[in-house]
């Protein structure tokens, strides 16, 4: 069974930087793309960015030139580097593992950008 866990989560005001992270348990990691997805209150949920096991990534056009998503293959863990945060980066940020068209997802960890 997929478990993925999120930490990293928090206040973090305008112009700040916050990490997150997300650790996976219960699967091959290196047959699965890692990838953040984020809600926030009233909204749609948006894509931030994925990244494949050899490394290649994509963003979200919204967080582009600011997020950065990496992964550490041995330790089964994804990071995402947020810089420049905006208030309206807020929301809950969801870890997702994705095979094929298939994904599993975290529960959450929040962020909250205010000053």
């Amino acid at each position: 069974q997929v478990q993925l866990v999120e930490s990293g989560g928090g206040l973090v005001q305008p112009g700040g930087s916050l990490r997150l992270s997300c650790v996976a348990s219960g699967i091959i990691f290196s047959r699965y793309a890692m990838g953040w997805y984020r809600q926030a209150p009233g909204k749609m949920r948006e894509s931030v960015g994925e990244i494949r096991y050899g490394g290649s990534t994509n963003y979200g056009d919204s967080v582009k030139g600011r997020f950065t998503i990496s992964r550490d293959n041995a330790e089964n863990l994804i990071n995402l580097q947020m810089n420049i945060i905006k208030p309206e980066d807020t929301g809950v940020y969801y870890c997702y593992a994705r095979r094929g068209q298939e994904y599993s997802f975290g529960r959450g960890t929040q962020v909250t950008v205010s000053s």
